[in-house]
């Protein structure tokens, strides 16, 4: 087991409490139970997802967000996020644009999902156009089975409420062109933080979504 009951408590007590005071008095706490224990895990969790995607960036801490809020443009200024949260890929958080694995802890929830969350305009160019010309095979990987039984909302994401002017006259293949954002997500309750198997439970999900994400991170091998 990677968390502590503490875990959740420091973050429901941190949601009431979100300020430089209360966390510097806390410190050595957060490193214990949050800092610590959620890099280990990152860290397993990289291993373990290595084994099936060997494009994983290896170094756990280029993965994991920070906890500190950017509120520079926010009206909210709390410094602190309530959760703790990774992206792995190829290129770890700093990427958004790479389709990789996901993993958000909170008091509230455990998610778990991936994709391509933000795409500049010639990548989201390449993915819908792959889209268009590879339908079956894009359909066929969201009616897999296993994707299916773990992420039941599929592909979600903004969209483009007019179509985009690449494919205008073309005869279009798949709703999925119009969107903006291609990911897919699962809420699980955050008991399982708490269980000795989260790793295998992480990793059975992300297993099935392994075939989607190669399809999209291939218009950036090309």
């Amino acid at each position: 087991m990677y968390f502590t009951q503490d875990f959740l408590d420091f973050f429901i007590e941190l949601a009431g409490n979100n300020q430089k005071e209360w966390f510097d008095d806390n410190r050595a706490r957060y490193h214990s139970s949050i800092k610590e224990p959620f890099e280990n895990f990152i860290a397993d969790l990289v291993l373990a997802l290595q084994k099936v995607d060997p494009t994983i960036q290896p170094n756990p801490k280029d993965c994991i967000f920070r906890i500190n809020k950017d509120i520079r443009f926010s009206k909210d200024k709390s410094p602190y996020k309530t959760d703790r949260s990774a992206i792995l890929s190829k290129y770890g958080r700093k990427n958004k644009e790479y389709p990789g694995y996901y993993v958000r802890l909170s008091p509230e929830s455990c998610q778990i999902g991936g994709g391509a969350y933000y795409l500049q305009k010639e990548n989201l160019l390449f993915l819908r156009e792959k889209i268009l010309y590879n339908p079956d095979e894009w359909h066929s990987l969201l009616e897999d089975k296993n994707f299916k039984k773990h992420f039941k909302n599929g592909i979600e994401g903004e969209k483009n409420k007019i179509l985009p002017k690449e494919f205008k006259g073309k005869e279009l293949t798949s709703d999925y062109i119009m969107n903006k954002q291609f990911y897919y997500m699962s809420d699980h309750s955050s008991d399982i933080i708490l269980k000795d198997d989260l790793i295998k439970y992480c990793v059975d999900r992300h297993k099935a979504t392994l075939k989607i994400k190669n399809f999209m991170a291939e218009i950036f091998e090309s």
